[in-house]
């Protein structure tokens, strides 16, 4: 069977400095994957690690410089904007800076419908009650302007946003940073249930190995653009190979028992 998505020595690198010297940085060097339907896959690493570059490349927020990517089998790329933009969408790191504070809640997540979809209003307005339903609020908050809410509720309104389009991919950037303790499990409880409810596959790119260890059923340790080391999220964990993913297992230690 096709997994749902494959990527195939995927990379990107940028240009430095004066344009008539073309000299390049890479930023992503070749890296191949597999995701399942329902599978959650982390990507780990520092700040610098490629972790966001790879994010922003497979939301389309970015161009890749060369490699693949197959959503069903087919390239990315041969489908329209609204198809992509349909089948993954992104929970960004800080939902106060994604949300426009100039919008009430409701218009907010009626955008990605009314640019995407032939619903008309009834239809839209429906669905945003339903969206705000699924994720614990009330649809009264369809009402609210963003610094109305609670920093949880509004991470809880970008996840809302992220699902609008019925995507079969959510990357999450950092999407838990920030939050409490208990405010970020109710988050990650609410992501767990939508996937078990809705067969989303996530690709979550986190330094919280805690996290990473809790929610992914696979993990990619990155390091400078590339991949160090992979695999089962508890096999890598419980006896990592690579020098590098046990220095970030014993600092992450460290922080827990401070």
């Amino acid at each position: 069977m096709t997994p749902l998505l494959q990527v195939r020595e995927l990379h990107k690198r940028f240009q430095v400095g004066a344009w008539w010297r073309r000299q390049y940085q890479t930023a992503l060097s070749p890296i191949s994957f597999d995701l399942e339907a329902g599978q959650t896959l982390a990507f780990v690493g520092e700040a610098g690690s490629g972790r966001t570059t790879l994010a922003r490349i497979l939301t389309g927020a970015q161009a890749r410089t060369g490699g693949q990517i197959l959503l069903d089998g087919q390239e990315l790329t041969t489908r329209n904007y609204k198809q992509r933009s349909r089948m993954i969408r992104m929970i960004f790191q800080d939902p106060t800076t994604s949300l426009n504070p100039r919008l009430r809640i409701g218009e907010q997540l009626e955008e990605p419908l009314l640019f995407n979809t032939p619903m008309d209003q009834e239809s839209r307005r429906a669905a945003v009650e339903t969206a705000l339903t699924r994720v614990g609020l009330l649809r009264e908050h369809a009402d609210f302007y963003p610094h109305m809410l609670a920093h949880g509720q509004r991470q809880r309104i970008a996840i809302a946003r992220a699902m609008m389009l019925e995507p079969k991919i959510i990357v999450a950037d950092e999407a838990f940073t920030g939050l409490d303790t208990s405010i970020r499990a109710q988050c990650i409880n609410l992501l767990l249930s939508l996937q078990k409810e809705l067969g989303l596959a996530y690709v979550l790119m986190s330094h919280d190995l805690g996290l990473v260890r809790h929610v992914a059923d696979r993990v990619m340790v990155m390091k400078s653009g590339q991949v160090v080391e992979e695999g089962p999220t508890r096999q890598v964990f419980d006896d990592p190979q690579h020098e590098y993913t046990r220095r970030l297992l014993e600092e992450q230690l460290l922080r827990s028992e401070r």
